[in-house]
């Protein structure tokens, strides 16, 4: 486990995540369960949660396409994000924000912003000049996203499926922001 301070910021290799599996796993789980809409219906699982970290995620951080950045307060995992570099061939210039995390126990901290400042300058670092998301619409993380900057592109309606509401679909708001 990463050394943590009050909220340390950790970039993560692939066996970063081999060893703290379970963390990751519980964040995810319990994000889902309370809501989150960020791909995953209920009922989800630990199973399922597991699934999504070893065999979506590790592969991309292995082969660099992606990078994986972990808040930590009092040493325990309180949030996560990741910054998608593997994109088409004529889009070197971009990257694009998924799954920020914040455990439900943990938020109205500061921790999503410090996160995404951050995978920001990760993204400047590695040349990125155009970093988008989707978040959905008129959810918390909204506001969040465009009081750090991030421009709504627009919205489509009935983009997913309420993660809690198979019968309900929601819109989905698309930003971006220019580093």
């Amino acid at each position: 486990m990463p050394e943590a301070t009050a909220q340390a910021i950790v970039r993560l290799t692939a066996a970063d995540l081999d060893t703290q599996l379970e963390a990751f796993a519980e964040l995810l789980e319990a994000c889902v369960v309370d809501g989150a809409s960020i791909g995953f219906v209920l009922p989800f699982g630990r199973e399922e949660s597991r699934a999504f970290w070893r065999d979506a995620v590790r592969p991309a951080v292995a082969a660099g396409d992606r990078v994986l950045l972990a808040a930590y307060v009092e040493g325990r995992l309180a949030g996560t994000v990741q910054l998608v570099l593997g994109l088409p061939p004529n889009q070197p210039h971009r990257a694009e924000v998924t799954k920020l995390l914040v455990h439900p126990r943990m938020r109205r901290r500061g921790i999503a912003r410090i996160l995404m400042a951050a995978l920001e300058r990760e993204a400047a670092e590695r040349g990125r000049r155009l970093i988008t998301l989707d978040t959905r619409s008129d959810d918390a993380a909204e506001p969040l996203y465009a009081s750090l900057g991030y421009a709504a592109a627009g919205r489509l309606p009935g983009w997913s499926v309420d993660p809690g509401d198979a019968a309900k679909f929601d819109s989905t708001t698309f930003m971006y922001k220019t580093l």
